[in-house]
């Protein structure tokens, strides 16, 4: 141990029982010190002991650590272990005894970092307020037990980083008292009413960390994921991630498609030695078993909305406040909830608004913001999500459900694909202090840049392609060589644009052989079916797993999306192209993010030269007709199909009556399946809910569901809605003379008539 060349040493000792003190004793022996005090960790008793022996005197913290006996390189409580009625992490005196005798390697002296008594006064002294929140010798505990533990993290590794005393923290902490106060009045409340509700809502929030109940989460739940994926993680941005975490906390906000999403993320974590995260889930989660061991785990149960509860948005914040100025890491989900469609969903930002608050009045230096993209090759659970989409009511979560969701994640189904995007730095995104207005700017742009990041880093994966590929020939189906040559151009756009899987890796879909096997996994899942009763066999999308086929094409096709609009731009007339390109952009902007003007209008320009470079004046069909591949009709036919069903529907309807969202939704689901079965809509992926939804905000957003009044103003309302399903026949015919164009172009290749 490294102390100061004759300064006096002061001991503190972290052990409850006699095998822990005489193996404290030994290590001092072994180590040949002559400390002049050996005193418990204990507030009362510290202070007068440790100020008689001066400034320059060291203090310096032991305690012994229990480790679990290690299996399979690791070492980890069990759920043998709770059978028996033992925890490993802190065996009873008589297992001490039998472990320091046969188990040696599961017992060591951890010794933390050591402080001279002057060093702690002028931290005591110089510390903010906010953490003077007892005596000196209070203080020297709670500062020799938090070394303690970063002694043992060392040992037993940073994800068992632990938040401790957390409520008791935050309710004395002066900031608290005053927004206790500033809120009472505010609300005309007695403080003390306000300040225990206060404290209710945060014994409800605040989630402990124990590595007991890390440990068996994790072996608990780890099947749900193990055996499904083999995982493939973005190792080098992992180690930026390190980096920046010595400085500054983490918030990871990933993509949402699976409840298997937070598990995987924390097993990748854990295996690279991060601390484990505070995990923001919803209530709807909270079930027995699961639940009481989650919030022991480090998962924090949230309200999904706060409503005008002003007192629990103070919890929420001074909570959120208390553990980023900790630097203990959080994530959540800025979808709200796990995407139907697969491709992301608009984000929330509520929840970024507690993160920006810490920051901008100093609770906390800076935060960085970690988009991160969880991609999976197949999901079991995505059936269930496309029945919810035509209209079937979700089921609750339970332990029966956990039992049955365990059970279909047995058996292997492919690849799960992590990728970090590059961090935001979240007080150089918010800028200068603004007005509120500006502000809330200022938090969505934010969002925004999150979900783009997230969409940057999304590998374009086999089963997206190949699913791209059959629901473009509508109901029709595909040879082995007909699949490969529809996606050898496309194949080649991903890689030229840097978003394949792993250029370094062998691709699936390079050979026959790969390509059959993708088939093959998705016959296996009931997503396509395979006829070989002919001269070679032939593959289609599965009757009725449209909506799960384009699930899995969704969550690649952001990369496609100005390549679509640049195809629909060339056969608009050469003087109105950029119109054209924005009107678009207002259309879809419900579902895709799209950049700035500036850079969008860059961005087409880099897609039409790769056309032609001569495009502006071209004649837009010929150009369409050389093009290697076309894409618009693969990629945005089923969008525009459900806002024409939408937009159909609201012109037929009177303008003087209401939209209720639910029955409205009902309409376009009856209506679409009609217009499907007359030809009108190219396949049954279009007939989403959420899809429809969107549609429906787009309309909300042009103000076409407005209850009209006056005659003058039901004329307006009827005029603008049929307006609005004009522009979306418009737009869907000429995305029906690409897939004509594109057929007649590939005819050999596809092997159909256009």
């Amino acid at each position: 141990m490294d102390v100061h060349d004759g300064a006096p040493l002061i001991l503190l000792v972290d052990a409850t029982t006699g095998v822990e003190r005489r193996l404290v004793e030994d290590w001092v022996r072994q180590e040949g010190l002559h400390p002049v005090a050996v005193l418990p960790v204990e507030g009362a008793a510290l202070a007068p002991s440790v100020a008689q022996h001066g400034d320059e005197a060291v203090v310096a913290a032991v305690r012994v650590a229990w480790l679990p006996r290690e299996r399979g390189g690791q070492r980890r409580v069990r759920w043998a272990d709770v059978a028996a009625l033992r925890n490993p992490r802190h065996p009873l005196p008589v297992e001490q005894a039998r472990i320091v005798r046969r188990e040696p390697d599961r017992v060591a002296v951890v010794v933390a970092e050591p402080a001279t008594v002057g060093d702690l006064e002028e931290r005591f002294t110089g510390s903010r307020p906010s953490l003077r929140t007892g005596a000196f010798g209070d203080f020297v505990a709670r500062q020799a037990s938090l070394a303690l533990d970063r002694a043992e993290r060392a040992l037993v590794g940073h994800r068992y980083k632990v938040p401790r005393q957390v409520a008791e923290a935050i309710e004395e902490s002066p900031e608290f008292r005053r927004e206790i106060a500033e809120l009472a009045a505010k609300l005309g409340r007695p403080e003390a009413d306000v300040a225990a509700k206060a404290r209710a809502d945060l014994d409800g929030l605040v989630a402990s960390m124990s590595p007991v109940a890390v440990d068996l989460l994790t072996s608990a739940l780890r099947p749900l994921h193990a055996r499904a994926w083999d995982v493939q993680v973005d190792s080098a941005g992992l180690e930026k991630l390190r980096e920046l975490n010595r400085r500054y906390p983490l918030v990871f906000l990933p993509s949402h498609r699976s409840y298997a999403d937070p598990l995987l993320l924390a097993d990748v974590l854990a295996e690279n030695d991060f601390p484990r995260n505070h995990v923001l889930g919803g209530d709807n989660l909270r079930f027995w078993p699961v639940g009481p061991l989650a919030k022991r785990s480090g998962v924090i149960f949230i309200r999904r909305s706060f409503g005008d509860d002003e007192i629990y948005k103070l919890a929420v914040r001074e909570y959120f406040a208390f553990l980023l100025a900790k630097r203990f890491n959080l994530e959540w989900y800025m979808e709200g909830g796990r995407s139907r469609t697969g491709k992301l969903r608009p984000p929330r930002y509520g929840l970024l608004a507690n993160v920006a608050e810490a920051v901008e009045t100093g609770r906390v230096e800076d935060v960085h913001l970690v988009p991160v993209s969880i991609t999976y090759d197949q999901l079991r659970e995505v059936s269930a999500m496309a029945a919810e989409q035509a209209g079937v009511p979700k089921k609750g979560e339970g332990l029966a459900w956990l039992a049955r969701y365990a059970k279909a994640q047995l058996h292997p189904i492919g690849t799960a694909y992590v990728r970090f995007a590059e961090p935001i730095s979240l007080r150089a995104a918010l800028g200068t202090p603004q007005d509120e207005a500006a502000h809330r700017l200022a938090l969505q742009k934010v969002a925004f840049e999150v979900a783009v990041g997230i969409n940057r880093v999304t590998p374009v994966v086999a089963t997206a392609l190949v699913t791209l590929a059959l629901l473009g020939v509508r109901d029709r189906a595909l040879t082995l060589g007909q699949v490969q040559r529809v996606l050898e151009p496309v194949r080649s756009y991903v890689k030229a644009r840097g978003c394949a899987v792993d250029p370094d890796r062998p691709d699936p879909l390079d050979t026959e052989a790969g390509l059959s096997l993708v088939l093959a996994a998705l016959a296996d899942s009931k997503v396509v079916t395979v006829y070989r009763g002919g001269e070679e066999p032939v593959y289609a999308i599965e009757r009725g797993q449209h909506l799960i086929a384009a699930f899995y094409r969704n969550s690649a096709i952001h990369h496609f999306i100005d390549r679509a609009i640049a195809e629909l731009m060339l056969l608009s007339a050469p003087g109105g192209r950029w119109d054209e390109a924005m009107q678009l952009r207002d259309l879809l902007k419900f579902e895709f993010f799209f950049p700035d003007r500036d850079s969008y209008r860059a961005q087409l320009s880099a897609e039409l030269r790769g056309l032609d470079p001569a495009w502006e004046n071209a004649e837009g069909e010929r150009v369409l007709a050389g093009a290697e591949f076309l894409i618009a009709h693969r990629v945005l036919r089923s969008f525009l199909d459900a806002q024409l069903v939408v937009a159909e529907r609201l012109a037929a309807r009177p303008p003087g009556e209401p939209i209720v969202e639910k029955a409205f939704l009902d309409e376009c689901s009856g209506v679409g399946q009609q217009m499907l079965l007359q030809g009108r809509l190219h396949g049954p992926e279009s007939l989403s809910r959420e899809l429809f939804g969107s549609a429906l905000k787009l309309a909300g957003n042009r103000d076409l569901l407005r209850q009209a009044d006056s005659p003058a103003e039901q004329e307006a309302v009827a005029q603008q809605r049929q307006a609005f399903a004009a522009q979306l026949g418009d737009v869907v015919r000429r995305v029906i003379r690409i897939d004509e164009i594109d057929a007649a172009s590939r005819r050999e290749a596809v092997g159909v008539e256009p």
